[in-house]
């Protein structure tokens, strides 16, 4: 067990002594193992002398999991970990963790010193940094490696915390921007720092000088980013969108590495060697795509894909500020608990109307019960009222969960009485100097808040849940000309959203000339495949982005095409990933590749969607060229979808679903190669070579050279669960975790106390050097010795290999079923 595994079970323990509430108040949520495994995967140097700070470091996971990556890299002898933490309730926790970190590091030959500090990480370090001088023998900058999670809460300009950091020269308004840019100034040139933080950072004049720090100083090497703002912490209430970020202090900035997960289910990929989470993406930019260079601001661009990218370029169109349209945007300035003695249920003599977002629903449904329709116009009030006449447009700060978009603008033309108007705080308005602006201007301003372009520009640029003014203030907006363009041809406010889309699209596609290059077209595609699959019968499981894609791909349905154009192409995994990419401009990691297999093509093949090796029933499951495609009943359907035949089709296909599933599998069955193994299990192997070759291994070579051997493990054989005996195996002294490096057939004969590892080889290699030494290093704690067997179906395949296949081994040939070669050199069959 890593030390990480341990102090995983020590953070639970530690986040149940605290009080909800306080962690709240805090902004401390405790990193979990997978998240942490992670972080510490992304520092490209641990060597030499390492001085790691962990500032904020809780129960101390990110400092074990640091700690696994320094021992399984092998380059490090000498470590010191300062860690602070200002929670002395999980005291007993950090210690103990600290003590396995210790212990393991030993253990592996480093010497593992460590500074655990119960102080306030930057009172602590603004001090230092603010009582340093050149006489002093330490330098300021000594950490090599930063790794942290620091804690998020916003601080008052008043606060202790804001006059620490000002003290050093940083100006921030949240603790976790004061953590990273402390941090910064202590680490040394080439240094390395990943923290997962929130994304709010990344736009807004706040945190501009946190973002010129950053750019100043550093590279960003590596930005993650979770599909959802819950992900990263799912066990807390944490409301900001968060992403992990990694970077370089003094190195020149290059392309970044983008890479996003639905969820954090970081984990290590035993092929590969890397560490990956489920439906992985990974695209590498050019820093000006994350950046824009024109950009005065400096607002940090994320795009997880190709598509969120044409989305960014082509919002990148409108270039006009708020300011230059002569309109400005505000939080509503009537606060009602305030001016409680004003607020009235309806309009009376001396009152006003009063708009809450409660009245926004498709337009101002003025009055409404429940709410305060009206507020008294005093000496009090006054001052926070505006003057009534001209056009509005009103966004909700908060939208609701029955919202699609984020920013939902809603125009209001001054209809209601009265010579002024309050709006509440929780809305923003657009205004023109606290007065109403032109009818067309604000019609357009309400077609362009409401377009879905707008929409996933701002969930890519903004993290947070709600919609702020100075959001819509940092937005860029087409030209007061266009605007009006737009607003002429709005005859009624109650647009459809194609209608909303359509307008802007035609205005851009004017500006730029390019008529063909939409990139919601995509997404609209997306969410008609989702509604498919989710009528087709696909479990939750299969209703996600990546088996929308998987579906459009067996179709060969390009964003720009139409439902009566399929095709029905013979695709195989790798060939989908490709098209994914290509085509939709979404590229998954090369490791999700059994993620594709075994969570989307294995359910479409079993609901009766796509059929497997329609081309070749038998070929073997390991093959390359192994392959799916649609069902031609289904295929039919589908081209009816999106017109009058699509519900009358679709219901006669769901009435025959199970029986055309049950035909589909019924066929696949015919072609499977039964095998009754020594405890009477009976298994079906998928058809083709190999799966035969391993069922000879179990019946003819087992009983012939292994009398009495019992099965372990059958791999690979496109059974729905590979045959394994883990108990079992770990009963004879190996545990394995992952069976992605065991051998094809694993037998154990008590007769000699033998395990016999034998690959099976039809298109892959034998048991070479590089492969014996794989076996060696797993199958070390064994206590029965080791046989290191080939198989091959026939002579001519062996002569393929002859030549790679490694000393002290046997070689068993199918066809040949009595005989063994040895290439033992000074015995047969046997340990050596």
């Amino acid at each position: 067990m890593n030390i990480l595994n341990k102090v995983d079970s020590i953070r639970l323990t530690a986040n149940d002594k605290l009080d909800p509430s306080k962690k709240g108040e805090l902004g401390q949520f405790y990193t979990a193992a997978p998240i942490s495994i992670f972080m510490a995967s992304l520092f490209e140097t641990i060597e030499g002398d390492i001085q790691l700070l962990d500032p904020g470091c809780g129960p101390c996971s990110l400092t074990a999991a640091f700690t696994d990556e320094v021992i399984k890299r092998q380059s490090v002898t000498k470590m010191r970990v300062d860690m602070y933490e200002v929670e002395k309730l999980i005291e007993d926790q950090v210690l103990e963790s600290v003590e396995h970190c210790v212990n393991e590091a030993k253990s592996a030959g480093i010497e593992f010193k460590h500074s655990l500090n119960f102080k306030d990480f930057i009172e602590n370090f603004s001090r230092y940094i603010k009582d340093y001088s050149d006489e002093n023998v330490e330098p300021i900058e000594q950490f090599t490696h930063v790794i942290m999670n620091p804690p998020y809460k916003k601080i008052a300009s008043s606060s202790d915390h804001r006059t620490w950091l000002r003290d050093v020269g940083i100006e921030t308004v949240n603790l976790y921007s004061g953590f990273v840019s402390l941090a910064l100034k202590r680490l040394v040139q080439g240094g390395e720092l990943v923290a997962i933080i929130p994304r709010s950072f990344c736009n807004g004049p706040y945190y501009q000088p946190f973002r010129e720090q950053i750019l100043k100083e550093t590279a960003i090497k590596h930005i993650h980013i979770f599909d959802s703002r819950n992900n990263a912490f799912a066990g807390d209430a944490v409301l900001q969108e968060n992403i992990i970020i990694h970077l370089v202090k003094g190195e020149e900035q290059g392309p970044v590495r983008i890479t996003s997960s639905p969820v954090a289910d970081f984990h290590l990929d035993e092929e590969s060697s890397t560490v990956t989470a489920s439906d992985m993406t990974t695209r590498t930019v050019p820093f000006t795509s994350i950046v824009n260079p024109n950009d005065q601001q400096q607002f940090i661009h994320i795009a997880a894909n190709n598509r969120d990218q044409l989305i960014i370029d082509k919002l990148a169109t409108f270039t006009t500020e708020l300011k230059d349209l002569n309109i400005q945007v505000s939080t509503g300035p009537v606060v009602g608990f305030r001016m409680r003695d004003d607020l009235r249920q309806d309009i009376e003599t001396g009152a006003v109307p009063l708009i809450y977002p409660q009245h926004l629903k498709g337009g101002v449904n003025w009055p409404i019960d429940k709410k305060p329709n009206a507020i008294f116009v005093s000496n009090i009030s006054k001052p926070w009222l505006w003057k009534h006449e001209g056009h509005f447009v009103i966004v909700k700060r908060f939208s609701s969960k029955e919202e699609k978009r984020r920013i939902v603008a809603t125009p209001y033309d001054s209809c209601l009485s009265g010579d002024m108007i309050g709006f509440e705080n929780k809305l923003n308005v657009f205004h023109s100097n606290k007065v109403g602006m032109d009818k067309q201007l604000a019609l357009g301003l309400y077609v362009y808040l409401n377009c879905s372009l707008l929409d996933k520009y701002y969930r890519l640029f903004g993290g947070h849940t709600q919609v702020n003014a100075t959001d819509l203030r940092t937005i860029k907006y087409p030209s007061a000309d266009m605007l009006r363009a737009i607003g002429s041809q709005v005859e009624s406010t109650k647009l459809t959203q194609k209608e909303i889309d359509q307008l802007i699209e035609k205005e851009i596609s004017k500006m730029t000339g390019d008529e063909n290059n939409n990139p919601l077209a995509g997404q609209d595609k997306l969410e008609q495949t989702l509604e498919i699959l989710k009528l087709l019968g696909m479990p939750k499981a299969q209703q996600n982005e990546r088996s929308a894609l998987t579906f459009l791909a067996l179709l060969n349905l390009h964003p720009e095409g139409n439902w009566q154009d399929l095709e029905k192409p013979m695709l195989g995994v790798t060939p989908i990933m490709d098209w994914c990419r290509d085509v939709y401009g979404k590229e998954y990691a090369p490791n999700t590749r059994e993620t594709f297999r075994r969570q989307t093509l294995h359910q479409f093949v079993d609901g009766g969607l796509v059929l497997y090796n329609p081309d070749k029933p038998d070929r073997p499951v390991n093959s390359p060229k192994a392959c799916y495609q649609i069902t031609h009943e289904l295929f039919d359907i589908l081209l009816t979808f999106d017109t009058p035949k699509w519900k009358k089709n679709l219901k006669t296909w769901l009435s025959q679903r199970e029986t055309l599933a049950a035909q589909y599998a019924m066929e696949r069955e015919m072609q499977m190669i039964p095998l009754t193994l020594d405890d009477g299990t009976n298994i079906k192997l998928s058809p083709g070579i190999h799966s035969q070759l391993i069922h000879d291994i179990v019946v003819e070579f087992g009983p012939r050279f292994a009398p009495g051997a019992e099965v372990i493990y059958l791999g690979d054989t496109g059974a729905k669960e590979d045959f394994f005996k883990k108990d079992r195996l770990a009963e004879l002294g190996v545990t394995v975790d992952r069976k992605g490096k065991l051998p094809d057939v694993v037998l154990y004969w008590p007769e000699r106390d033998w395990l016999l590892l034998i690959e099976s080889v039809t298109s892959h290699g034998p048991v070479d050097g590089k492969r014996h030494s794989e076996l060696a290093e797993l199958f070390k704690h064994s206590n029965p010795g080791l046989v290191y067997v080939t198989a091959f179906p026939d002579r001519k395949i062996m002569g393929k290999y002859l030549g790679d296949i490694s000393w002290e081994t046997e070689v068993w040939v199918a066809e040949a079923p009595t005989h063994m070669i040895h290439f033992n050199g000074d015995r047969f069959l046997g340990p050596h």
